[in-house]
């Protein structure tokens, strides 16, 4: 191989390990948003509705505020099974990767870089420790709006984005199963 081509292949392996070292830190990043829901029902089968939901999904309230006409669901995180090892699997190709330029760039090392895949399962185990945690949902019931032939009842929620996708598809769901 050419002498040049060596450190460009260096150069490039070593970003994208790099990309791969903040793409297991993001892994476990809280991403907690706040959205406003419109749901058409009265707010007192809303929110026993919603009390259901969480009940179901393993979350507790740990604070109910009858002035702020406000609830807190307290819940733990738990780690995806597909998600560490996909990561494991990512680190493993991505440690190969790196240990056989670093092995063409310091040939008189041989192969013994390639021992680095053996670390790889510290970042599947990084994410299982860090990915499980407890969170908190944030429900505030903020006006209910009467018409002659409906109710309309507006919430704000503050929870993870996928807890908040998941709930918006769970209240969706009961609508259409009371039509």
């Amino acid at each position: 191989m050419t002498i040049p081509v060596i450190p460009s292949t260096f150069f490039l392996t070593l970003l994208l390990a790099v990309g791969l070292f903040f793409f297991i830190k993001a892994s476990v990043k809280e991403r907690t948003e706040q959205q406003t829901i419109c749901v058409p029902q009265d707010a007192d089968t809303l929110l026993e509705q919603i009390q259901n939901y969480f009940h179901s999904r393993a979350y507790r309230a740990i604070a109910i505020d009858r002035q702020e006409n406000s609830i807190t669901y307290e819940g733990l995180v738990r780690p995806s099974w597909f998600m560490a090892i996909f990561l494991t699997l990512l680190t493993a190709i991505g440690s190969l990767c790196l240990g056989l330029v670093l092995s063409m760039a310091i040939p008189a090392s041989g192969y013994g870089f390639l021992a680095l895949v053996l670390f790889s399962p510290l970042a599947g185990f990084f994410y299982w420790q860090k990915a499980k945690r407890p969170e908190q949902v944030f429900l505030q019931l903020e006006a209910v709006r009467s018409s002659e032939s409906r109710t309309e009842s507006l919430i704000r929620v503050t929870a993870h984005r996928d807890e908040l996708a998941t709930l918006k598809q769970a209240l969706v769901s009961k609508q259409s199963e009371n039509i």
